[in-house]
């Protein structure tokens, strides 16, 4: 894993940023060039300056401009980008519509005083087709793959459980129409819900039944996901949702990541999803952490009212699930933290600072699912591996 950080100083504006760039074979590769699919994960961080939004965006999309034409991403594209935002439904209009890549927009406000930060997800030398459908998915084919990033998603009627509902259904269908399904094929999904507090037990039935409804039950698998605090733009939608899903693998590629010495089973309190997957290619293998809080293997909160404690407990989760992949932070691509308390960032970012100085990390506000935490995490990590069987990735 290559890291870097870029500080544009004319422009405000600091990037950090992971590089892999594999080494071995090429499989089938679908490019008639044989190229090898790179992968990068940028985190844009804007000085506020004081400035109001349309100046502070301005500068965070000519800071991408400037990265995306540098000589070492030369040919890189967006897969997909996502804007933590301070004011959504004020915001978000400006920001429209990106013709470069699947795009979701929420109100995370990033807590360094800025008014948005920008996560970019970008890769080289595969065939990247954005605006794939009427979900405006990107479309990622390469080796035999086909990647499918569809973000942002959301629907302005009815309760938390019936959106959830209508979210999942209109997913499944495009998935239909992509020859995939949602148990065979969906790896990652993000719901960020709207008053958590209040909100979130609707998502949860709603989402235990449609997956039920699919096979999907504590004695097959559920997806790593997010369930997190988080304000669509349109007011009337109290869930957003984001999904990754992966056609051309074989199920061995894929394993659930447990950690069961330190966190147990969801399904044991009531929710449905994983904690994290490992996915093999031939090249190279992918950890996806889903966020993951101060919790033992009981199912309880540990470290309650302790933001230091649950931070340091946090850590030693992800370090767990990451160990059971074969991996460390040291592979990590990419975080992004999520705080109950704006009071509590500038010592959670020092600790974060202090032990992971070089990993891409944006910090922002956004209550997890249970009152008591305090703060979680989510990550993908990248390691370079060998595992002929399979294609490249």
């Amino acid at each position: 894993m290559q890291l870097k950080k870029i500080n544009i100083e004319e422009l405000g504006v600091c990037i950090e940023l992971t590089a892999f760039v594999p080494e071995g074979k090429t499989a089938a590769p679908a490019l008639p060039s044989e190229t090898k699919a790179e992968e990068w994960h940028a985190m844009l961080h804007v000085e506020p300056r004081g400035e109001a939004f349309p100046q502070q965006y301005r500068r965070i999309r000519q800071a991408e401009a400037h990265l995306l034409a540098s000589e070492e991403m030369k040919g890189a594209k967006p897969v997909f980008k996502r804007y933590f935002l301070s004011d959504a439904t004020n915001q978000q209009p400006i920001i429209g519509l990106d013709d470069d890549c699947s795009v979701s927009c929420i109100q995370q406000p990033p807590l360094d005083g800025s008014k948005l930060a920008l996560w970019i997800y970008m890769q080289r030398g595969t065939e990247v087709i954005p605006h794939a459908d009427s979900l405006h998915s990107t479309i990622v084919r390469h080796n035999g793959y086909e990647h499918l990033w569809t973000m942002g998603m959301t629907t302005n009627d009815g309760s938390s459980y019936g959106q959830t509902q209508r979210l999942l259904e209109d997913y499944e269908q495009l998935l239909e129409d992509c020859q995939m399904t949602l148990e065979d094929n969906c790896i990652r999904t993000w719901f960020y819900v709207r008053d958590v507090d209040t909100q979130y037990k609707g998502l949860v039935l709603a989402r235990w039944e449609n997956f039920t409804e699919h096979g999907l039950t504590p004695e097959t698998h559920y997806i790593a996901s997010t369930g997190i605090g988080g304000s669509p733009s349109d007011p009337k939608a109290i869930i957003q949702l984001g999904c990754y899903a992966l056609k051309g693998f074989k199920p061995e590629q894929q394993r659930y990541l447990y950690a069961s010495s330190h966190l147990n089973r969801t399904s044991e309190y009531g929710v449905t999803f994983e904690r994290g997957t490992l996915l093999k290619f031939g090249d190279r293998n992918h950890a996806i952490i889903s966020g993951t809080a101060s919790i033992n293997n009981k199912g309880e909160v540990i470290h309650v009212g302790d933001i230091e404690k649950q931070t340091q407990r946090m850590w030693e989760n992800v370090a767990k699930l990451l160990e059971e992949a074969g991996m460390t932070m040291d592979d990590a691509a990419m975080l992004v933290v999520y705080l109950r308390d704006g009071a509590d960032y500038e010592v959670v970012s020092r600790m974060f600072r202090e032990k992971f100085p070089n990993i891409p990390t944006v910090f922002t506000l956004a209550p997890v699912c249970r009152p008591a935490w305090l703060i979680e995490m989510e990550c993908i990590a990248i390691q370079a591996a060998k595992n002929d069987e399979f294609n490249d990735f």
